[in-house]
């Protein structure tokens, strides 16, 4: 996304009030590969509207004599990585994380929209907001695309926490006029009208930014999705968010209910809702011609991998995605998913590649699933480049790990002989006892 869309584009960072931290540091090329200093250094300072910068990453040998005199935060036996970007997550359904149910659909309806719409109350939405962001903290998460519910107040809750904590979150209100119940189910004009005026008062507020949200489908008119997609015309900055492809009892559903389209992915392109900043999650059961139309539209998709090994739903083909050359990243799907550790997803994403829905599988390399949940998922965002990397003009959103978090730990990773095996046994072994702070920019 070109920055001059955020409020108060970002301009150089000053040196006047520059830190500088020392310690191990992770960090990606543009080409996905992993960069890593054992005795690193990051150097950030303030641009003008206060965010702070990333304006120096590498070696400290050779960088520190150019920033002496500066404060140093020194971190012995840490590991400073990007902070970790999750691609899709419901923020309404922390409250039913580990809720056992026979697949999606009847998770759904059991658990899922019951609890949502409770959501029309704002001061539970603010109370939920307040511990979700928490827990996205405390687990290393410094950028999410995040779902809310169907009913406005709920955007506001999650939108104002955020703000006041200068987060970096995309969010929007789930539209889903049809196949609903009571307490979730909106009015299709309404809700049109109310995503226009949340995307007026909070797109591009501080590091805040607005997704349309159709539920998934089924659970909306094709007035709804038409609506949906005149909106994203409107409003070519914003980003969409949606389901698609995950159950194949939810994809029969969307063909009986769509049946002139030419496949489930299909709705969507056809009510104009397939671009760049455009993120479905799973995209599990997809052929040739919808990773075509994935990577031709510039949408991409969000790999919720511990989400659909819980709810039986199938395996993400790494290997088709890349021959087709889409786009995708790794989300949590809480409360689908079974944590908001980025270290299970990562964990689950490799269980998921070496199973796939190809005889070989793939072996997914350490620094390949790490780069899936933070640079890969922000260029997924359209968002190379400001968050997800700690490269020079990134902003300054990183985790401090500390590898002897746990015995196990400390044992397995004084072993590793290589950077391969340190993230790896991270990867294994990890989980939010690992992440020592989370500092945000």
């Amino acid at each position: 996304m070109a920055r001059a869309a955020w409020r108060g584009a970002p301009r150089t960072p000053t040196v006047a009030a520059m830190h500088l931290y020392r310690s191990a540091l992770l960090r990606f090329a543009d080409d996905g590969s992993a960069l890593y200093d054992e005795d690193g250094l990051l150097a950030t300072a303030p641009d003008e509207r206060g965010v702070q910068r990333v304006v120096a990453a590498g070696p400290w040998q050779a960088l520190a004599a150019r920033h002496a005199g500066q404060p140093v935060t020194h971190w012995p036996g840490r590991l400073i990585a990007p902070g970790f970007v999750d691609l899709h997550i419901h923020y309404p359904q922390t409250d039913v994380i580990g809720s056992p149910a026979d697949g999606l659909l009847p998770w759904l309806e059991t658990y899922t929209f019951p609890h949502e719409s409770r959501f029309a109350d704002p001061a539970y939405a603010a109370g939920v907001a307040r511990f979700f962001l928490d827990e996205l903290a405390r687990n290393g998460v410094t950028t999410a695309l995040a779902f809310a519910t169907s009913h406005p107040g709920s955007v506001d809750a999650l939108m104002a926490e955020a703000r006041a904590r200068r987060l970096r979150l995309i969010g929007g209100k789930v539209l889903q006029d049809r196949h609903s119940p009571d307490g979730v189910r909106d009015q299709t004009e309404q809700s049109l009208i109310d995503t226009e005026a949340l995307i007026h008062r909070w797109h591009g507020v501080d590091r805040l930014g607005y997704a349309i949200t159709p539920r998934f489908a089924p659970t909306s008119t094709p007035a709804q999705l038409a609506g949906a997609g005149e909106i994203a015309a409107r409003h070519p900055g914003v980003w969409i968010q949606s389901h698609v492809a995950e159950n194949v009892d939810e994809i029969r559903w969307a063909r009986e209910l769509f049946p002139a389209a030419r496949s489930y992915l299909g709705v969507y392109g056809d009510c104009g809702l397939l671009r760049e900043r455009a993120i479905y999650a799973h995209c599990i059961h997809l052929d040739d011609a919808d990773r075509a139309l994935m990577r031709e539209t510039g949408a991409a998709a969000a790999v919720s991998p511990t989400s659909n090994l819980f709810l039986g739903s199938g395996f993400f083909d790494y290997a088709a995605a890349d021959r087709a050359g889409m786009a995708y990243g790794l989300a949590s799907d809480v409360g689908g998913g079974t944590s908001f550790s980025p270290f299970r997803t990562m964990l689950a994403a490799y269980y998921v590649g070496r199973e796939g829905q190809t005889k070989a599988g793939v072996s997914l390399s350490p620094e390949q699933l790490w780069w899936q949940h933070t640079a890969g998922a922000a260029r997924a965002l359209g968002l190379e480049g400001v968050v997800g990397n700690l490269q020079p003009g990134c902003e300054a959103d990183f985790v401090v790990l500390n590898p002897a978090a746990t015995p196990l730990l400390a044992r397995r990773t004084q072993a590793a002989s290589s950077l391969a095996e340190l993230l790896f046994a991270l990867i294994v072994l990890g989980d939010d006892r690992l992440v020592e702070r989370t500092v945000i920019a």
